[in-house]
């Protein structure tokens, strides 16, 4: 598995990623989300009912952009498959949530939503810095 090089490992700091997915027509789908990294894997929480967990279930690949919003000609790319498991008792939901001052991620949830844990395994990590020349 490729690793995350140190110059880009402050980017798993970050608030948001956005995450790429195929669609059921082929074309790309991308949303913004929440995300936790853990060494070289990013976890993500998502309600089964969303189209681009959908799209997971369907082509088990992604792609993750993290923009360095201080320089945006800063940003890490994860190219990778993707593993999915239920998280019916919220306990990944929840360690995620706390990254972003919310310790119960169940309250934004509508009734019957269910949540699973999306685990990206990198295939391709891409590094960039355009200022690095």
């Amino acid at each position: 598995m490729p690793t995350i090089p140190e110059s880009h490992r402050d980017l798993l700091d970050a608030q948001v990623a956005t995450l790429a997915t195929v669609g059921p027509d082929g074309r790309p789908q991308s949303s913004a989300l929440w995300f936790l990294a853990e060494g070289d894997t990013v976890r993500l929480s998502l309600i089964t009912t969303r189209q681009k967990t959908k799209n997971l279930m369907a082509q088990p690949v992604a792609s993750l952009v993290i923009l360095d919003l201080a320089d945006p000609a800063r940003y890490l790319e994860l190219r990778g498959d993707v593993s999915i498991e239920d998280d019916d008792d919220y306990e990944f939901a929840n360690r995620l949530g706390a990254k972003y001052g919310m310790p119960d991620v169940s309250v934004i949830d509508g009734p019957g939503e269910r949540r699973v844990v999306v685990t990206i395994e990198p295939v391709r990590v891409h590094a960039i810095d355009m200022n690095a020349g």
